[in-house]
């Protein structure tokens, strides 16, 4: 009963209530697109790490998670992505060998991680040869063949088809120099990446350097994201004298920003909600004052105060509900139809190719903002609701049925 009669006294005024759903219903609308759109381009720059270089689990001898030198390498590597490969939940596979060295161009040099890979394998964890702008991924027979980015490209001041030199320190401790032949250019979203390393295949590296094949990472793709924590778990017991990390540990900024952002969204919203407190307040005492007559002859045919307490909290949960409902269904269709089409934020690109973030932002929200967005909603009517109902069982009756 309460309910109904709550229902009806909302819409008493109609144009009142009407402006106070609209004020919330934009505010979370709001909220709520700004909420997708940063949760959008957090999901996107974890996206392209995994997708760019990181996979989802990578393992690395003890050594070298320490300290990232040619001799900390993982004994009987390729033995050991073969027993990697075999595990349930590895969809795909890809060892690497990494070194630090130098890039060198008739013009200049610049540092570098030379990454030694197996191109057929590695094309099925990262995304590398998805982002070629011009050339190719090792398509043709021919030795010595490098693939970099085209920031790096213009740092050295060469182009494809141009002679580069490597030079690095060999496992004997001795310097080696060898010439390659560009055969293709890239370009992610990161611009620190893109600068910073190059590709070459593993057979021409071991030739290079004298030496037998050698792995330092191997990088795993799993057969669902949502799985990688159990892989991760089955891949260190597997192999306890290695180190395992998934994404999370690897890349450990993107795990804090993304706890950051759900705290940062959700005091945001909470700043919209409480600047539409004082609004509802103010909207449900002017109810109140309204009907002070009515709630005096009310109390005075004997309903409790605690009654007419509850009617007036009631009330203002079923205008904040309703305002909310609307607020969060405009901001679900709005973030539906762009995470389809897509912002366009291509002005800003040389701005967000520095953290990694790509120039197309799809929003998107999580499942677990709108249990915390209700709960906030809710808390937010009933404080508003306080103040006008503790006004209305202060009534005197027979003062207030004398009130015109």
């Amino acid at each position: 009963m309460l309910i109904s009669l709550a229902w009806k006294n909302v819409w008493r005024n109609k144009k009142r209530s009407f402006i106070i759903l609209t004020a919330i219903a934009l505010g979370l609308w709001a909220g709520l697109f700004s909420y997708a759109a940063m949760y959008g381009m957090w999901d996107a720059t974890v996206n392209s790490a995994i997708d760019r270089d990181l996979g989802h689990i990578e393992i690395h001898s003890k050594a070298f998670a320490k300290e990232k030198l040619i001799e900390n390498y993982i004994s009987d590597g390729n033995q050991i992505e073969a027993e990697a490969k075999k595990v349930k939940g590895v969809k795909e596979i890809s060892s690497r060998t990494l070194i630090e060295g130098m890039a060198s161009s008739a013009a200049t040099s610049w540092g570098v991680t030379i990454e030694g890979i197996n191109p057929t394998k590695e094309q099925k964890v990262t995304s590398i040869k998805d982002l070629i702008i011009s050339g190719n991924y090792f398509e043709g027979k021919r030795k010595n063949q490098i693939v970099i980015s085209q920031k790096l490209a213009d740092k050295l001041g060469i182009k494809l088809k141009s002679k580069m030199v490597l030079s690095f320190q060999a496992l004997d401790g001795s310097l080696i120099y060898a010439a390659f032949r560009v055969v293709g250019i890239f370009r992610t979203e990161s611009s620190i990446f893109d600068a910073s390393h190059v590709f070459v295949t593993q057979k021409d590296i071991y030739k290079v350097m004298g030496s037998k094949p050698i792995v330092h990472e191997i990088a795993i793709r799993a057969a669902s994201s949502l799985a990688v924590d159990g892989l991760l778990n089955n891949l260190k017991q597997r192999f306890p004298n290695l180190d395992v990390q998934s994404w999370k540990t690897l890349a450990p900024e993107l795990s804090l920003t993304y706890n950051s952002l759900q705290l940062e969204m959700n005091i945001f919203l909470g700043i919209i909600l409480f600047a539409l407190l004082f609004g509802i307040t103010n909207t449900m005492l002017m109810s109140v004052m309204d009907r002070i007559r009515e709630l005096g002859v009310l109390m005075a045919v004997g309903m409790k105060r605690v009654r007419l307490f509850t009617l007036i909290i009631i009330e203002t949960i079923l205008l904040s509900i309703t305002g909310g409902i609307i607020g969060i269904i405009m901001g679900t269709i709005t973030t539906i139809y762009f995470s389809s089409k897509g912002i366009d934020l291509s002005l800003f690109a040389e701005g967000l190719s520095s953290f990694g973030i790509g120039t197309m932002l799809y929003p998107s929200l999580p499942a677990s903002a709108y249990p915390t967005l209700t709960i906030m909603i809710l808390v937010t009517a009933i404080f508003s609701a306080v103040y006008p109902a503790l006004k209305a069982i202060r009534l005197n009756p027979s003062e207030a049925i004398r009130t015109y």
